[in-house]
This record gives structure tokens, C-alpha cells and sequence, in this order.
């Protein structure tokens, strides 16, 4: 859980540098359902845990969508506005500082209407940045799945540890301290003492 935690950390900050507000929302809820499952590992809370193990799904069907977003499947386009909820122009972070990329930047002042801006092109890249998105969605899928697994054993040690745990005399059918139910006659009868 701890490699989960600080992949989900490592995928905040370049979800931040991009200005992808749903990822950065996802990686956020993400975080802190991570940290809840690593208390409930410390702490013996097996809700806790629980929580993590039904986050994970919901963690992978993320990841699954980010992944068809990048690749265009069914009709979704990298190029929307989704994963910033039309609220910026941004794209991932990788799409200009990916590995070998160079940005070109040409000036759009001759044309008419245009105020001066620029047109960015980036080129040379080694990796493109979608399949870079896509690399690390599969990885948190790959964690995800490594933590489902983990987090399953530990339920079931924590509850076969609780299943087995016996309070004193408690669930033993001859406890140690054997107390005898038979009751004693003797201490029904009523003494009369002459007077």
C-alpha cells in the first residue's frame, strides 16, 4: 500500500502541473482511501480495509476510462475539455514536457483577427503523451490489483485472529477454572437453632 500511496502522490503532482481537475479530484480521493487502508493495517480496523478493497474497484474502473479517454475508444477525444470540466484549455502535462519533446512556437500576428498569439507545436517526442497517460493508468491498475489482493489477506488474518482469540474460560467447553453447577441441598435447608 505504501508503493500506492506514493505513485497516487507522484501521479497528484503531474495531474496539478497539467490543471486536470477531475484527475487531481480522483488522485485526492484516491490518497486519502489509500492512507484510510494503511491505518487499517497498523491499527487492526478491518472496515478500514474493507473501504480500500471496495475503493480499488472503483479505482480501476477510473484508470480503465482515463486509459479509453487517451486512446479515443467510444468515441472519446484526448482533445475535449472533459478531465478539466471546460474549465481551462489545458491538456496533460506530458503533452508539452514529455520525454525529447521540443516546443515550436509560431506567430500568428499576420492573420487577420489574431492578436498576437502563438501557435505551439510540439515535436520529436520519444513517447507521446497519451501513451504516457496510458502507461500510468495501467500502473495504478497493476497496484490497485497487487493492493486488492493484499488487502484481502490481511481482512481474513485479521478476522481469523479475532475468530480465535478466547477470553479466559471463555470458549473453551472445559474451562480451567471449573465451577461446579450442581446445587448443594444443604444450603437450601433452613437451620432452626433452638432458642
Amino acid at each position: 500500500m505504501h508503493l500506492a500511496l506514493l505513485a497516487a502522490l507522484e501521479r497528484q503532482v503531474f495531474d496539478f502541473l497539467g490543471y486536470q481537475w477531475a484527475p487531481i479530484l480522483a488522485n485526492f480521493f484516491h490518497i486519502i482511501i489509500v492512507i484510510l487502508g494503511l491505518f487499517g493495517t497498523i491499527q487492526y480496523r478491518p472496515r478500514y480495509i474493507v473501504l480500500y478493497t471496495l475503493w480499488t474497484a472503483v479505482w480501476v474502473t477510473w484508470n480503465v476510462f482515463v486509459i479509453c479517454f487517451y486512446l479515443e475508444v467510444g468515441g472519446l477525444s484526448k482533445e475535449s475539455e472533459l478531465l478539466t470540466f471546460n474549465i481551462s484549455h489545458h491538456q496533460s502535462w506530458w503533452s508539452e514536457h514529455g520525454p525529447g519533446c521540443q516546443r515550436k512556437e509560431e506567430s500568428l500576428a499576420a492573420i487577420k483577427g489574431v492578436d498576437a498569439q502563438s501557435y505551439i507545436s510540439i515535436v520529436n517526442c520519444v513517447v507521446e503523451y497519451q501513451y504516457i497517460e496510458v502507461l500510468h493508468s495501467a500502473f495504478q491498475i497493476l497496484i490497485a490489483l497487487v493492493g486488492f489482493v493484499y488487502a484481502c489477506y490481511v481482512i481474513s488474518a485479521i478476522t481469523e485472529e479475532e475468530d480465535s482469540f478466547d477470553f479466559i474460560g471463555g470458549f473453551d467447553p472445559f474451562p480451567m477454572y471449573h465451577v461446579n453447577e450442581k446445587h448443594n441441598n444443604l444450603l437450601f435447608k433452613q437451620t432452626y437453632l433452638p432458642a
